[in-house]
This record gives structure tokens, C-alpha cells and sequence, in this order.
């Protein structure tokens, strides 16, 4: 009977401390001609391993909570334990009432060379640098927590954005390009200093308003939820006004203008002449998308 009870206490303390995330890693080494190396293999798994199933918050997910991800690695060289590589990051965040998963973070990180030997430990420390692959990882997984967080609560993901600020920080004692203001304008360095910067405060505000009180609102009143969304677009025109062509406007847009022009080239009708003219004035690298629109 106490083996049982101490099974059952496992059990249910196994499911309240669920790690954070699902997601799905992909090394694609075709570029290298040599695709079929077992230590490609190697790094897929031990990478999967290594972000779902480490703690990364103190928070409570059930199963069910995780949210969805990916990363893909695309390797363009390599050398013995030296690798030049390509990082695309994308998360989702279900939608209440609906079967639809939107699209939240959406980044093509094109500065990310590592060391990696099969089979060495991933070893994440919070406040220190241990190398640049585990810096990079750690980094979007905290973007992806950050970004999940604000869709559902007002600045809900202060604390994520800190860590990821905390990883670049340290991570600038390592060569690698991305993490120093001098490294250009669309870097880890830029993007994390805009999300936490007052100069973009409506981004996050945004993040919220078009997630919780626009798609979530659809199942009960899709013309309700669709006007929402519509004004907190609207939102980031004051955002813009401020900082033109800011690097944070095309993160946002590179995650969410397919599903705009969807959005709004279907169901109950709304009023789209203004936002159009807000995409365009605000996105206009995505002004293919907004001619779509014609509902």
C-alpha cells in the first residue's frame, strides 16, 4: 500500500512540474554533402532531449500546456567540432474555442556558429557562459516562454525577457556575432533590447490585445474578435511613428502577416479600408499580403 501511495505522489508531482516545452528540433545537414554523419544525428537527439526535458521556469504546465515548437539547424559547413549554421525559431500558442494554433515567434537567426563534439553534456548555468550553442538555444527558448507569456497576460513575460537579457549579456564575452550592439541592427542584441525597451512598450501591449481579446474572443463573436485585432494593429502605428522600420515591426510581421491577410479575407465582414492602409504605411515589406486583403 505505501509503494502504491509513493507511486501515486510521483505520478501527480511528475504532472504538475511538466516542462515548458514540445519541440520538435530538425538538423538538416544537406548542404554539408554529407547529410548521413552520425554526429548530425547526434545533436538532433541530444538536443531534443535537452529542451524538452529540462525545467525551464518555476511555473506549474500540465501535458497539455507545453507549447509547441521548433527549431531547425541548417548546417552550411563544418570541421571537426566547428560549425557554421543557420537557426530558424518558430512557436505557436493555441487559440481558446478552436482547434487553430497561431503563429507567435517566427526568427531566422543567420549568425550561429558553434562547437559541438558528439556526446559532450549541455550544460545550461542561468548567470554563465558555457558556449555558444547552449547561449543560442537557451536564448530563443526564453523568447519563446517571453512571447507565449504576453499572448495570455499583460507583460506576462517580464521574467523570460530578463533571462534572455542575462544570456546575451554573458555571452558577450564569446566571439560570436549576435550578442553585441556593434554586430548590426538585426541581431539577438537588437531584438531583445526593443522588447524591453519603453521606446516599443506598445509591442508588448499588442502582443496581448490582438492574442487575447481578439483571437480568443472569435469563437464567441468572430466580427468582435476580427475589430480587436484590427485595433491593436492600429496600436502599432504609434510604435512606428516613433521608430520607423523597426527591427521589432518585422519580427511581429515576419510571424503574423499570413495570418492576417487570412483573417481578414474571411468571415464576418469589417471594416479593413484604415487597417490596410496602416499595414501598408507600417509593413510594407509585406505589401503583397495586405493587396490580398479585399473581403
Amino acid at each position: 500500500m505505501r509503494n502504491y501511495i509513493f507511486i501515486l505522489l510521483a505520478l501527480v508531482m511528475s504532472t504538475a512540474w511538466s516542462q515548458e516545452l514540445n519541440c520538435n528540433v530538425v538538423v538538416n545537414a544537406q548542404k554539408t554533402g554529407n547529410e548521413n554523419v552520425q554526429v548530425f544525428k547526434t545533436l538532433e537527439r541530444q538536443l531534443t532531449e535537452f529542451i524538452n526535458n529540462t525545467k525551464w521556469t518555476d511555473k506549474s504546465f500540465k501535458p497539455q500546456e507545453r507549447i509547441d515548437c521548433g527549431m531547425i539547424i541548417t548546417i552550411e559547413n563544418y570541421d571537426t567540432d566547428l560549425f557554421q549554421a543557420t537557426l530558424q525559431v518558430q512557436s505557436t500558442r493555441p487559440v481558446f474555442g478552436s482547434t487553430y494554433a497561431a503563429p507567435v515567434y517566427n526568427y531566422n537567426d543567420k549568425d550561429f556558429n558553434f562547437q559541438y563534439l558528439e556526446f559532450q553534456n549541455f550544460v545550461y548555468n542561468p548567470n554563465q557562459f558555457e558556449s555558444n550553442l547552449v547561449s543560442m538555444i537557451t536564448f530563443h527558448i526564453y523568447m519563446i516562454l517571453g512571447l507565449d507569456a504576453d499572448t495570455f497576460a499583460p507583460k506576462g513575460g517580464e521574467e523570460y525577457y530578463k533571462q534572455a537579457q542575462t544570456i546575451v549579456n554573458y555571452s558577450q564575452q564569446n566571439n560570436a556575432k549576435g550578442w553585441k550592439l556593434a554586430d548590426g541592427q538585426q541581431t539577438r542584441f537588437v531584438l531583445i533590447d526593443n522588447v524591453l525597451s519603453s521606446t516599443f512598450k506598445e509591442f508588448r501591449d499588442v502582443m496581448y490585445e490582438y492574442h487575447r481579446n481578439g483571437l480568443d474572443e472569435m469563437s464567441n463573436d468572430a466580427k468582435e474578435g476580427k475589430q480587436a485585432i484590427a485595433e491593436s494593429i492600429t496600436d502599432l502605428q504609434t510604435l512606428n511613428n516613433r521608430r520607423p522600420n523597426s527591427y521589432l515591426m518585422r519580427v511581429f510581421f515576419d510571424a503574423k502577416s499570413d495570418e492576417i491577410q487570412e483573417i481578414f479575407s474571411d468571415g464576418p465582414s469589417v471594416n479593413v479600408s484604415d487597417l490596410i492602409s496602416t499595414l501598408t504605411r507600417i509593413a510594407p515589406f509585406h505589401a503583397a499580403k495586405w493587396r490580398k486583403i479585399n473581403f
